[in-house]
């Protein structure tokens, strides 16, 4: 099952799935975030749900190559957050 949800709070560890109907705690899932050309993927579990809000999703086996991807959109976020203050 394929499910579109917008992503937030992304880290190293996880990150939080905008979603209406998200799934229950401990459901194992399989995230891919793109962006521009770049590609995520990581084998995950939901670690918390809140009905019509969310879910947090905690990172178990990411895929080889992402770690870097993860790492640069992050290194990129935190580059662009010291710009605005």
């Amino acid at each position: 099952m394929r499910i579109a949800s917008r992503v937030s709070e992304l880290s190293l560890h996880g990150c939080y799935l905008d979603m209406m109907n998200p799934f229950p705690m401990g459901t194992m899932v399989l995230v891919k975030i793109a962006a521009g050309d770049a590609f995520f993927e990581a084998r995950s579990k939901i670690i918390y749900s809140q009905p019509n809000m969310g879910a947090g999703v905690g990172f178990l086996q990411i895929a080889p190559g992402s770690q870097a991807v993860l790492e640069r959109w992050l290194d990129g976020a935190e580059k662009e957050q010291q710009k605005q203050t």
